[in-house]
C-alpha cells in the first residue's frame, strides 16, 4: 500500500524522498533524511524506529548496503519490514521482507532506489527510478517527477490518500517537508506537486530567516509567517 524513492543528489549533496500511500499521513511515519548522512524510507506494515537506525549507522560511515544489513540482522519482525537507502556516496541498499505485503517490486538506479508493496505490478519501482533519472531540474523536481511516475505506472492496487517529499540540504532540520496527509479525491500527489511548486522559490528564503534573520528579505511581504 505504498510506493517510494530515495535519492541523492550528486551536484548539490542533498538527499531527498517521495512516499505515496492508501493510508494516511504516510509520510510521518516513513520518510527519513538527514543531512550529509542520506535518506531512508521505512515502510509496509511499519517500524517508523527503522529509518533513524539506519541513518545513524550511514552518519557512522557505513555504506547504505552495510547499514541495512547491521540493523536489520536479528530483528524482530523484519520479514514485514520494507526498507529503503542511499549514502553520502549515492550507494543505495534495499531490505524486502518475506512478509511483505501483496505484490510488491524494488528497483536501484543512479543515486537513488525505489520500493513498494500492493502494487499494481512489480514494475512500478522500476518506472519511478527511470524517471528520477530522467527528469531534469532540481533534485525536488526529479522527486516529483518519480512520484507521478509510479502513479502513471500503476501505482498501488487501491486508492492513494496520502503523499509527501522530503529533502534535507545541510541543516539539522528538513530543507523541505511537504505533505498531504489526507485526501479523498485520490490526488494527494498533485497536492504535494502543487506545494512544492509554490515553496522551491522561497526556500533559500527560509533558510536565510533561519540562519541569517538580519540579512534575509524585509518581513512584511507575502511568505513571511
Amino acid at each position: 500500500m505504498t510506493f517510494s524513492l530515495v535519492a541523492r543528489c550528486a551536484t548539490t549533496g542533498m538527499f531527498g524522498m517521495v512516499i505515496a500511500s492508501s493510508s494516511p499521513a504516510v509520510a510521518a511515519r516513513c520518510a527519513h533524511v538527514r543531512a550529509g548522512t542520506g535518506a531512508v524510507a521505512s515502510q509496509n506494515v511499519t517500524d517508523p524506529a527503522l529509518g533513524p537506525l539506519v541513518l545513524d549507522r550511514l552518519a557512522a560511515g557505513d555504506s547504505a548496503a552495510a547499514a541495512v544489513d547491521r540493523v536489520t540482522a536479528g530483528r524482530p519482525h523484519i520479514a514485514y519490514r520494507q526498507i529503503l537507502a542511499v549514502d553520502r556516496a549515492g550507494r543505495t541498499a534495499i531490505h524486502s521482507g518475506a512478509a511483505v505485503l501483496g505484490v510488491w517490486g524494488q528497483a536501484q538506479g543512479r543515486d537513488c532506489c525505489a520500493g513498494g508493496n500492493l502494487l499494481a505490478h512489480a514494475g512500478v519501482p522500476q518506472a519511478m527510478v527511470a524517471a528520477f533519472e530522467a527528469a531534469p531540474g532540481a533534485l525536488g523536481d526529479r522527486l516529483v517527477a518519480a512520484l507521478r511516475a509510479g502513479r502513471d505506472a500503476g501505482g498501488e492496487a487501491g486508492p492513494v490518500h496520502s503523499a509527501g517529499l522530503k529533502i534535507a540540504d545541510r541543516l539539522d532540520w528538513p530543507w523541505a517537508d511537504l505533505r498531504c496527509d489526507w485526501t479523498d479525491d485520490g490526488c494527494p500527489i498533485e497536492a504535494v506537486a502543487r506545494a512544492w511548486a509554490v515553496y522551491a522559490p522561497q526556500a533559500a528564503a527560509y533558510v536565510q530567516r533561519a540562519t541569517d534573520p538580519s540579512a534575509a528579505p524585509s518581513y512584511g511581504v507575502p511568505g513571511d509567517e
